[in-house]
């Protein structure tokens, strides 16, 4: 249980850092990000995690890859 714990902390922390604009890399492939339309997308595996501006703290992460 505490692997898991861990691994979901580190989770969070990397979604707000890149909420926050502090990191610009995709955490699902590792390529850079970009904001479009309300989103944080990653043009290379589609990951899309909403905007902290557009959504108020609420975030939304999917993926297509396939």
């Amino acid at each position: 249980m505490g692997e898991a714990t861990s691994l979901i902390r580190t989770l969070d922390q990397e979604l707000g850092a890149l909420a926050r604009g502090a990191s610009l890399e995709c955490l699902v492939c590792g390529e850079f990000v970009l904001r479009w339309g309300g989103e944080i997308r990653c043009l290379e595996c589609d990951s899309r995690i909403a905007d902290a501006a557009t959504f108020a703290g609420q975030q939304s992460v999917t993926s297509t890859a396939g």
